[in-house]
């Protein structure tokens, strides 16, 4: 399995209506609200030889509220 990370921006006072849909969409196995440049943190697994970028890019960006998403690819846990 892969593992990353999708920090989301929503728009204005749709944080917990983004979070909702998400957790609804049983495609995010952790979702964290968080401060600064984006609102919601969550971590994703997908199969090894899944494309992240095709997957972000269909289950996650076109949910309604998104405005911006920035993807993080993990190598290792320790």
């Amino acid at each position: 399995m892969q593992t990353f990370f999708v920090e989301i921006k929503c728009a204005l006072g749709q944080t917990y209506k983004v979070a909702s849909a998400l957790a609804e969409a049983e495609i995010a196995s952790e979702i964290y609200s968080i401060a600064g440049n984006y609102d919601i943190l969550a971590k994703f697994y997908v199969p090894k030889d899944a494309d992240i970028g095709h997957f972000v890019g269909e289950k996650v960006q076109p949910i309604p509220g998104i405005v911006d998403t920035r993807t993080i690819i993990t190598f290792k846990a320790f």
